[in-house]
């Protein structure tokens, strides 16, 4: 073990104690101390779900990546294992950045991750060498390959960029073979995704290009993944400084589904559609896998890079993972849901239906709380006047508050988080267009101590907010301007651990 990973364990051991298990999210993964962004490596192995993280442990901004590590047998509980991987090499000096893991031929785990050093060019600029990198391990403890790097500047095909090289996702084939995806900078400036291919885990090159951006979503790509689900080719990759498209797309990074056929054809991937993953405030970098009971399920980053520097540095910890989200294909759109895993939490249940809300607020005994499972679903009021607008307000005191609002006429949705707390400029609002079939509308609300979750229309649509409030204002209210009927199922959480 090298002298800069014994350190990063050693200071995560002594330093967790510092975080009481009420100052972290209930359900959702934290840092086991510092800094957390990226999902990495997600996999199961040996019989475990294995979740490794961009991890700086030194301070609650970025930092040196490193590579935390958590595992779970239901992707609910997690038990932090410790730092897999710091930056101790001299191609990766500057950095262990996002990567993937699969099994080798042998048994071991396999980490494939993008390591980055800074090099003075010619013209004086510092820049970072991103190349791709192996580790091998047996589920907590990792060597990296003798003959690393495996892919550098040689393997990039004509006209892409060794400074925006990385982010490798591993997948094993059902010939054996091994791929691994990474993204790219064309010299056109934007994103193209690459894959690579090899027969033993070890020696790699270059298969073909999957696709190009060419300035069509935002202009970097970042964390690709790609898989078949339900019939359709799925690629998922993260955009960098996008630019709005109606409703689909917002300002700044975001995460985008291409659906259509991957060939291997020089065009590459022929997609039927585009859309955003999460329509809400904070989610990037996602990663999936295929769970040995064949569910497609996702897990991302809850943060916004514009938004993501604001804790003090008195605390210990930055950033937590999404929900896992069940994957599926309807009707053209990729679908999210919720894990089914975080049923086995519910308690408390409070049901109502049919209830009627005109012009006014409301609220319901029993519905309440900062870590709950909230079905409500909308429907016309024949005896009452048309609805203008619904709200559903949550993490409410007297003085903070989160909103959703609903705009019939124009099928809007709205989050609104600028009352939850946060004393800064930042972004606390995002729309989406959804369908609002026959007057109705099914929302599932998954609320945390520090994060809400909105499931539109059984996963149609997800919109996901990190929150600056205190985990004391618990309520929950209703208000209508015009008529609706309600129907509303209310779940409490109770803790994973």
């Amino acid at each position: 073990m090298s002298p800069e990973l014994e350190r990063a364990r050693v200071y995560e051991e002594e330093n967790e104690k510092r975080i009481l298990p009420e100052e972290r999210p209930m359900f959702h993964l934290s840092p086991r101390v510092g800094w957390l962004n990226d999902p990495n490596g997600f996999s199961y192995y040996n019989g475990l779900y294995h979740l490794f993280y961009q991890y700086y442990p030194y301070d609650s901004h970025w930092g040196a990546m490193h590579w935390g590590h958590a595992v779970s047998d239901d992707l609910i509980r997690w038990l932090y294992l410790p730092a897999a991987l710091a930056p101790d090499m001299p191609y990766d000096r500057d950095g262990c950045f996002s990567g993937g893991a699969v099994t080798a031929p042998d048994g071991r785990q396999l980490l494939m991750y993008t390591g980055v050093r800074k090099e003075k060019q010619p013209d004086g600029q510092i820049r970072d060498v991103q190349t791709q990198n192996l580790a091998f391990g047996d589920g907590k403890d990792y060597e990296k390959y003798d003959l690393n790097p495996v892919l550098t500047a040689e393997d990039i095909p004509e006209g892409g960029s060794r400074f925006d090289f990385r982010d490798p996702k591993l997948w094993q084939c059902p010939d054996g073979s091994y791929r691994a995806l990474t993204v790219n900078r064309h010299e056109d400036g934007s994103g193209q995704a690459l894959l690579y291919r090899s027969e033993d885990g070890l020696h790699w090159h270059f298969d073909r290009t999957v696709a190009r951006n060419r300035n069509r979503i935002g202009v970097m790509w970042e964390c690709p993944d790609c898989f078949r689900l339900d019939g359709w080719d799925v690629l998922l990759a993260s955009a960098m400084d996008m630019l709005p498209k109606d409703f689909e797309y917002h300002n700044g990074n975001g995460t985008f589904c291409l659906l259509g056929r991957e060939g291997e054809a020089e065009n590459g991937f022929e997609n039927a559609a585009d859309f955003a993953v999460d329509y809400g405030i904070d989610f990037y970098a996602p990663q999936t896998l295929l769970s040995p009971d064949g569910r497609r399920i996702m897990i991302a980053w809850m943060q916004n890079w514009d938004t993501c520097n604001l804790r003090t540095k008195s605390r210990p910890w930055f950033g937590q993972m999404s929900l896992p989200r069940e994957l599926s294909v309807r009707n053209g759109r990729l679908f999210q849901t919720p894990i089914r895993e975080l049923e086995k939490l519910r308690c408390c249940p409070a049901f109502y239906e049919n209830v009627v809300l005109r012009d006014g607020e409301l609220t319901l005994p029993g519905v309440k709380g900062r870590t709950v499972d909230l079905e409500v679903e909308l429907k016309q009021d024949p005896e009452g006047d048309p609805l203008r607008l619904f709200r559903l307000r949550f993490a409410a005191n007297e003085q903070h508050y989160t909103d959703l609002l609903f705009t019939p006429e124009q099928s809007i949705l709205q989050i609104d988080r600028k009352f939850s707390g946060s004393r800064r400029a930042i972004i606390h609002q995002r729309r989406a267009k959804v369908r609002h079939c026959g007057g109705a509308l099914k929302l599932r609300l998954i609320l945390d101590r520090f994060s809400a979750e909105v499931f539109i229309n059984d996963g149609e649509q997800v919109m996901s907010a990190t929150l600056y409030t205190d985990p004391e204002p618990g309520d929950i209210r209703f208000y209508a301007e015009g008529s609706v009927r309600m129907d509303v199922r209310k779940y409490g959480l109770k803790s994973a651990v």
